[in-house]
């Protein structure tokens, strides 16, 4: 029998178990949350006896007799300070990883109540935070120990929710304190666990799969194979290739290490790990292609039965090889960029529950349409027979938009009758999700004798792994961007992605643009070099500017603000010595002609008004947006409004968290809403008005790629940056400024929050972070991923540029992806002064990160 005194309460086990296993599942302690399980991000801290301890590294044999602290012991004056200071300083984005980081706060509390930046710094060092950049939370800590120390009554703030204002986010207290139910969080009666076997080989035939020892166990309630899916096997998150197999049959060869054979449902999680390990299967191992540039010759092996090559791009405009031959200045580079992992804080969840005629899921993701439309898919029912909804999303960066959980969790509830949870492990989740597409790009870029860029030439290598995914679509958006947001229009670039047996590229963040801008900007570097001016200048001298035309064809619009971004860095530029620039720009929506439309229904409800929208929050805060647009519309105030997650039975569907798009698309949509209900409050009562729903709709309309038109709008809208890197002496990243075009910042302080979470993402790419894959296998943990953590992150600076007096979405553009894009050849010019060494594959390796 083990005695733990739990937030001041005496618990009696004789279960030696996983502690954080134990909080959650045996005291229902939610805020303890599961991230990694291997003791890297800290979403699971605890103090025992006074001092911080990741709690899945712990047994309740090892905490017997200590005092265990978690959230859930907090004061109610320490909920209402950390609530307060965390929303009041804009530290919350997804939030999966703040309760750990108000323990760690709390532990540092109890030595001081004055820390200084560095020793909170210090103190979260055990906590990763993929969203912040880690700035706010430091700021909200010692806003959170100035509270403390004076003993003060908390403020009691009421935001007007106007467009503008730092309105607190709708959803920073419930996160703070962990009473935020995010997907694995959820309990349903009845609910049994549910897990794939998968494969041992990235590429095997599969000739024979043995589960009868799994059927005897007692406790599995079922075994489910390919053969038992009653739809398409076939999904995927572009409909019109759906290409990605649920589930591999005897007889088939697999394509990369995350495809599922079997799967299993069982009473207890301990059961289905033993069920899991009694699965034989006889395999033929074959040779892995792992090369794309093999995978596209005659005679390679077929990953598909199309062949290897999955998309090919080609965008032309001018006449580039006249321009190039006729340059006074030429370079070629050829640039590589790696693999990336999202490193969302939560692994992939999902809990499905039979219904008559269908069946409900309850997840984590970037669309619930899109689950709702791949599911019922697989099981062979209209959509309308399954229902979807969204719990809090841990993070996503793209990673959330492909299934990953949802399709086995239904698949198995559908089979089995019963409720069934399905969450990946941090491993698995490795394993099976996608990652940013490793890129092969050769650059030529062109100018005359006083740098004016006269043309480029690129061709553009990518390699999307096993499945589609959006390996075209990110193709096409490192095309589009390939030329950078400069005043030239001799273009000639061709993409290709192929096939191989590697992990799967899907979306990430900055979607193709992070590894085509990489080679353009760090191309500039070196033409500037041979012209004679500097970096900033020749950048100066080819910037866009209201009423240009773009590389890709589009005239940039009276907004345009990338001059202003570079002379907001200017002085920080040339001020110091060791320093590097780079600029980008990224579309908000879809565009290319496809369908793009945002949603928002505005239902009045016992005298509040319900904003419902299928936009997902991953993180970026869009309730919290779209509750300041109607705010600002009609004049109502947050205490008026309810903002409803995503649901399929409630919210109409305003597409895919993804492109830079929901404040733009959704936001406005909003607004459109909240003009009918304007007008019809002018007339009535809000109570009068009880019953009536207001529909806004709005759809963003662009031309194809490769339009004959002479200046095709490719998207609605750009945004566009320059940041500034500033190393040391030492070659450490000692300050990084941020310039950013956003039009108009809703929510300057959710702005701010966007772009340092971004800068550090960027930071991570450019030095730090290495995905290890050797044959098709991933060889890296949570831990070795090389994520920069509170101490490792240099003062950012972030500078809001609002210029755009468009009536769109208030004149806001997205800001999600932007903010991570010019880091990392910024960062790359820094050292290229440092030392002379021009780098052109990242992370950058020689350096003071990464020898």
């Amino acid at each position: 029998m083990f005695k733990i005194t739990i937030n001041g309460k005496v618990i009696e086990t004789e279960k030696n178990k996983n502690l954080l296993d134990f909080l959650r599942d045996e005291m229902d302690f939610i805020a303890v949350k599961n991230g990694c399980g291997e003791g890297a991000c800290g979403a699971c801290m605890v103090l025992v006896d006074g001092k911080p301890f990741r709690a899945c590294l712990l047994t309740t044999e090892k905490v017997a007799g200590k005092n265990v602290f978690t959230v859930e012991g907090l004061t109610e004056y320490e909920r209402d300070i950390f609530a307060y200071a965390f929303s009041k300083e804009g530290a919350v984005q997804c939030g999966f990883c703040i309760p750990g980081m108000v323990v760690s706060a709390k532990g540092l509390f109890l030595k001081t109540l004055d820390p200084t930046k560095d020793e909170i710094r210090a103190a979260l060092r055990g906590n990763i935070c993929r969203c912040t950049g880690y700035v706010k939370i430091v700021k909200a800590i010692k806003e959170a120990a100035r509270l403390f120390r004076n003993g003060e009554v908390v403020p009691k703030v009421e935001c007007k929710g106007l467009v503008g204002e730092n309105t607190f986010r709708i959803d920073a207290k419930e996160k703070t304190l962990g009473d935020g139910k995010y997907a694995e969080d959820i309990k349903v009666p009845g609910m049994i666990f549910g897990g794939a076997v998968r494969t041992a080989y990235p590429r095997a035939l599969i000739k024979k799969i043995d589960t009868s020892e799994v059927e005897k166990m007692d406790g599995v309630l079922g075994v489910v194979t390919a053969k038992d899916v009653p739809g398409h096997r076939n999904i995927g998150h572009l409909s019109f290739i759906s290409d990605w197999d649920a589930l591999i049959d005897e007889g088939e060869i697999t394509r990369y290490m995350g495809d599922a054979l079997v799967l299993i449902g069982a009473k207890s999680k301990d059961i289905l790990k033993r069920a899991k390990e009694l699965v034989k299967v006889e395999y033929e191992v074959l040779e892995p292609i792992v090369d794309p540039e093999e995978a596209l010759k005659e005679g390679a092996p077929k990953i598909h039965e199309k062949g290897n090559l999955l998309f090919k791009q080609v965008l032309k405009r001018g006449d580039a090889e006249k321009a190039i031959e006729e340059a006074e200045y030429v370079v070629t580079n050829t640039y590589y960029t790696p693999y990336t992992e999202h490193a969302y804080l939560e692994p992939e969840s999902a809990t499905a529950i039979p219904k008559e005629n269908g069946l409900k899921i309850i997840t984590s993701s970037q669309s619930v349409y899109d689950e709702q439309r791949e599911v019922s898919r697989l099981l062979g029912l209209d959509p309308s027979q399954v229902e979807v909804e969204s719990s809090y999303v841990g993070g996503g960066f793209g990673g959330k938009e492909d299934m990953s959980v949802q399709h086995h969790a239904a698949l198995l509830a559908w089979k089995l009758k019963v409720p069934v949870q399905v969450t990946l492990n941090r491993q698995e989740s490795l394993v099976v999700s996608t990652k940013r597409h490793p890129m092969k790009i050769e650059m030529t870029t062109a100018c005359d004798k006083e740098g004016k860029l006269l043309g480029m030439k690129a061709r553009i290598l990518s390699d999307t792994g096993a499945y589609a995914s959006l390996g075209g679509p990110v193709l096409q958006r490192a095309c589009t961007h390939a030329a950078g947001p400069y005043n030239y229009q001799n273009i000639d670039i061709e993409g290709i992605a192929a096939y191989t047996n590697n992990p799967i590229g899907g979306a990430f963040r900055g979607f193709g643009v992070t590894q085509s801008a990489f080679a353009i900007e760090s191309n500039l570097n070196k033409l500037a070099e041979i012209v004679g001016i500097s970096p900033f200048e020749i950048r100066y001298r080819n910037a866009i500017e209201p009423g240009m035309i773009l590389p890709n064809g589009q005239v940039a619009d009276q907004g345009t603000a990338l001059k202003e971004t570079l002379l907001a860095v200017k002085d920080t530029y040339e001020n110091n010595k060791l320093v590097g620039i780079a600029c980008a720009f990224k579309n908000a929506g879809i565009g290319v002609g496809l369908p793009d439309i945002g949603r928002c229904l505005l239902s009045v409800e016992k005298g509040k008004v319900h904003i419902r929208t299928s936009a997902a929050c991953i993180g970026q805060g869009v309730g919290t947006i779209a509750l300041q647009m109607v705010c600002e519309t009609t004049g109502l105030t947050p205490k008026d409004i309810v903002v409803e997650a995503p649901s399929t039975k409630r919210t109409p569907n305003s597409g895919t968290t993804t492109a830079s798009r929901q404040t733009v698309f959704t936001g406005e949509a909003a607004k459109m809403a909240a003009l009918k209900l304007k007008e019809a409050l002018s007339k009535n009562s809000l109570s009068e008005l009880e019953g009536v729903e207001f529909m806004g709709e709005y759809s963003g309309i662009t031309d194809p790629m490769n339009s004959e038109k002479d200046y095709p709008k490719s998207h609605v809208a750009y945004g566009y940056a320059t940041q500034v890197v500033v190393l040391d002496d030492d070659g450490k990243v000692k300050k990084v400024v941020a310039a950013h075009d956003v039009g108009k910042a809703i929510n300057p302080k959710n702005v701010e929050g966007q772009i340092e979470g971004g800068v550090v993402m960027g930071l991570g790419y450019a030095l730090t972070e290495d995905l290890k894959v050797e044959k098709g296998v991933i060889k890296s943990k949570f831990g070795t991923l090389g994520l920069l953590r509170s101490t490792d992150v240099p003062e950012i600076e972030s500078i809001i540029i609002e210029k755009n007096t468009e009536d769109l979405a208030y004149g806001a553009k997205g800001v999600g992806e932007i903010v991570v894009i010019p880091t990392a050849p910024a960062v790359q010019g820094a050292y290229y002064k440092y030392d002379g060494k021009f780098r052109t594959s990242l992370p950058l390796k020689e350096t003071a990160y990464k020898r």
